[in-house]
C-alpha cells in the first residue's frame, strides 16, 4: 500500500514539475518571439541593436532622465484646440471634458455640461465609462504663479533672437503651457475607431505604398519595392508608433480589485497588451519588425542630436535662473559628447543621392508626407494622445530639418560665429526634439523590463 502511495505521490510530483517547465517554456518562447529581430545590424544601417540598448540604457537614458525634468523641458506651449482638418471632429474624451457623441450623457457630470450643447448617443464606442476615460485623459493643466512669470520672461527672450523656422501655432491665441511631468504619456482609455482611423490615415496615406497593414504599415504581401527614402519615411513612422505602444503597456493602469491587486489602481506594466501588439502570433507576424523599427527611428533622431551638437552646445537654454541655466547647459554637453561618441552614426548623406531633379522631388514628397503625419495629430480624440503625439512628430521634423539643412549645420557648420546666421532652431524645436528622443530612449530602456517579465512571469 505504502508502495502503491509512493508511485501515486512520485507521479503527481512529476506532473507538477513537468507543468512548471512547461509554463516557463511556454513563456520563453513567447519572449522568444516577440524580440526575435532585435539582434544585429539595424536594417539600412551598420549600428547593431546591442550597442544601442547597451549605450542608451546604461548612458543615454539616465541623464535623458534626468534633464528632461528640469524646467526648461518641462513646459510644453501647444495648441490643443486646432480642428483637424482631415474630417470632422469624433474626439472622445477631451481636456477636462468628454464631448464624445458615444459617450452617454449620464455619464458626464453636470459641471462639465454646463455651456456645451453637445448630443450624447446611447452608445459608448467600447467598454469602459467615458467617466473613467476622461479622468484618464483629461490635462492637468495647474501652473504656478512663478511658472507663469518665468514663461513672459523666456518669451521676451526667444522674441529678442532672430528666429525664421516656422513653429506651428506659436501666434495662436489656442497655444498654452502644459507641465509634461503632470502629464506623462501613459493609457488613457483611448481606443475604438478614433484611434485606429488616426493610423490608417497615416500609414494609407502617407507611407509610399498602396497596400498597408493596418495600424502599421505595409504588410507582406503585394508590397512594392521601396527605394531607401521611402523605406526610411516608413520606419521611422513604424518606430514612433511602436514608441508610443510601449509607453501605453509599460504605464498601464490595473484597476482595484483587478487579481493581484486588492483595491488600489496601480500603473504597471502589461505583459498580455505587450503581446498583443508585439507577439508575431497576434499581429500576423509583424511584432518583431515593429520593434526593430523602434531602433532605427532612434537611430535616426540620435543622428539628429549628433549632428546638431555644435549648434546646441552654443544655446544658452535661458529659463531666468543663472545658476539652473548653467547647471542644464553642463547636462547637455554630457549627454551630447557620449551622443557624438556613438558608434555607427545613421548616414543620411544615402537620402536624396540620385539623379538631382529626382531627388529634389523626393525630397519635397517626402516633407510633404510627414507634414501630413503631422496635421493628422490634430485629429486626435484624446488630449493626451494629442499632446505626444504633436509633441513626438514636431521633435521628429526637427530631427528631420537638422539632417537634410545640408552644411549649415554639423562640425564644420558656421553655427558658432555670430548671430548663428546660417542655421537656427527654436526653444520649441530644441524643447521637442530632446523630449521625442527621450520617449525613444525610454522606449528602448523599458524593453528590458518587457523581456525580464516574459521570461520569468509572476
Amino acid at each position: 500500500m505504502k508502495f502503491y502511495l509512493g508511485a501515486i505521490l512520485l507521479v503527481l510530483f512529476i506532473d507538477v514539475t513537468f507543468q512548471v517547465k512547461n509554463n516557463k517554456n511556454k513563456s520563453s518562447k513567447a519572449a522568444d518571439r516577440c524580440f526575435c529581430k532585435l539582434k544585429g545590424e539595424i536594417d539600412d544601417c551598420t549600428c547593431k541593436v546591442e550597442t544601442i540598448s547597451e549605450i542608451n540604457n546604461n548612458k543615454i537614458y539616465p541623464r535623458l532622465k534626468s534633464l528632461l525634468a528640469r524646467n526648461y523641458f518641462r513646459y510644453f506651449k501647444v495648441n490643443l484646440k486646432k480642428p483637424c482638418p482631415f474630417w470632422p471632429d469624433d474626439s472622445r474624451c477631451a481636456l477636462k471634458d468628454c464631448h464624445v457623441d458615444k459617450c452617454k450623457e449620464e455619464e458626464v457630470p453636470i459641471a462639465l455640461k454646463k455651456g456645451h450643447e453637445n448630443k450624447y448617443s446611447k452608445e459608448a464606442q467600447n467598454e469602459g465609462s467615458c467617466e473613467e476615460e476622461r479622468e484618464l485623459g483629461a490635462l492637468n493643466t495647474s501652473l504656478s504663479d512663478e511658472s507663469k512669470q518665468a514663461f513672459e520672461d523666456w518669451n521676451k527672450y526667444d522674441e529678442s533672437q532672430e528666429l525664421f523656422c516656422d513653429v506651428d501655432d506659436e501666434s495662436s491665441a489656442g497655444m498654452e503651457y502644459v507641465d509634461l511631468l503632470l502629464n506623462p504619456e501613459r493609457y488613457t482609455g483611448y481606443k475604438g475607431d478614433s484611434p485606429h482611423r488616426i493610423w490608417r490615415s497615416i500609414y494609407e496615406e502617407n507611407c509610399f505604398t498602396p497596400q498597408p497593414e493596418i495600424g502599421y504599415g505595409p504588410s507582406k504581401k503585394n508590397s512594392p519595392s521601396l527605394c531607401l527614402e521611402k523605406r526610411t519615411f516608413h520606419r521611422l513612422i513604424s518606430g514612433l508608433h511602436t514608441s508610443i505602444n510601449i509607453h501605453l503597456c509599460y504605464d498601464y493602469l490595473f484597476q482595484g480589485n483587478s487579481i493581484g491587486y486588492g483595491n488600489v489602481a496601480k500603473w504597471e506594466p502589461n505583459i498580455q497588451e505587450f503581446k498583443k501588439r508585439f507577439d508575431p502570433k497576434t499581429t500576423s507576424g509583424a511584432g518583431p519588425q515593429r520593434l526593430k523599427n523602434l531602433f532605427f527611428t532612434y537611430l535616426v533622431e540620435l543622428r539628429a542630436l549628433a549632428k546638431a551638437a555644435p549648434y546646441l552646445e552654443q544655446e544658452d537654454f535661458f529659463t531666468g535662473d543663472t545658476e539652473e541655466d548653467l547647471s542644464l547647459k553642463e547636462g547637455i554637453k554630457d549627454v551630447l559628447s557620449i551622443i557624438k561618441s556613438f558608434p555607427d552614426q545613421f548616414d543620411e548623406s544615402k537620402l536624396f543621392a540620385g539623379n538631382p531633379v529626382e531627388a529634389k522631388l523626393l525630397k519635397e514628397e517626402f516633407r510633404t508626407h510627414f507634414r501630413n503625419v503631422s496635421r493628422i495629430m490634430d485629429c486626435v480624440g484624446c488630449d493626451k494622445c494629442k499632446l505626444w503625439g504633436k509633441l513626438q512628430t514636431q521633435g521628429m521634423g526637427t530631427a528631420l530639418k537638422i539632417l537634410f539643412s545640408g552644411d549649415d549645420v554639423g562640425p564644420d557648420s558656421t553655427v558658432n560665429a555670430h548671430h548663428k546666421k546660417h542655421f537656427q532652431l527654436t526653444r520649441s524645436e530644441i524643447f521637442t526634439l530632446f523630449n521625442a528622443f527621450g520617449r525613444l530612449s525610454k522606449s528602448v530602456h523599458s524593453l528590458e523590463k518587457f523581456k525580464t517579465l516574459l521570461n520569468d512571469p509572476m
